[in-house]
């Protein structure tokens, strides 16, 4: 599956290597083969970067993002992971709830591993939720170039269901509701929809 709104930009490089192909058998000029493997290339590349493959939710809260975990600091409980190239980009609700607010930042483009990357462009989502509010924080890197929201405010959403994706090299930040037990540590890696980063205690599930 390709990641929603994605099938233009992923299929344009295909096109033009079929055009390449019929122009080079209709003319018989063999050159126009050779722009056909770097273009083949894009599109394998594209194709498996807005790869969207189906996910079950795991137990808990569970991650925003696929990548390695930066952060994982349990007093202030924020999860902040980090997507390279290779990382499945479409982000997920880490819990059901509402989407109170979603507020755009514009900024630079630090490498989005960096500590420095908290000025960078960004996309804040609010999370009304049975547990308290959760906050998501969509940083773009120094390649990414655009946030690309799902959902919009007042939108209800289920744990693990898509709610963005962030073009090329990224990180999110997850801030969750006080009294929950991160599981994660840094270096961890996880999977949007699917890995639990906190565990919710019997007191704050009632």
């Amino acid at each position: 599956m390709i990641a929603k709104g994605s099938a233009p930009l992923v299929l344009s490089p295909l096109v033009a290597t079929a055009g390449c192909m019929a122009a080079a058998v209709l003319l018989e000029i063999p050159a126009f083969l050779l722009p056909g493997l770097p273009l083949g290339l894009v599109f394998l590349f594209l194709l498996v970067f807005f790869r969207d493959p189906e996910r079950v939710p795991g137990r808990g809260l569970v991650s925003a993002a696929d990548g390695r975990v930066l952060e994982a600091d349990p007093s202030a409980c924020r999860v902040t992971v980090f997507m390279g190239l290779t990382n499945v980009h479409v982000n997920r609700a880490p819990t059901d709830g509402r989407i109170a607010r979603m507020t755009h930042t514009p900024g630079g483009h630090a490498p989005a591993y960096a500590p420095r990357a908290r000025a960078n462009e960004r996309l804040e989502t609010v999370l009304e939720t049975a547990l308290g509010p959760v906050r998501l924080v969509q940083v773009a890197g120094t390649i990414a170039r655009r946030i690309v929201p799902f959902r919009e405010e007042g939108d209800r959403v289920k744990k693990g269901q898509r709610i963005g994706m962030i073009r090329f090299g990224s990180r999110v930040e997850m801030t969750l509701p006080k009294g929950v037990r991160l599981v994660v540590r840094v270096g961890d890696r996880v999977r949007a929809g699917e890995t639990t980063v906190a565990e919710v205690s019997r007191v704050l599930a009632r």
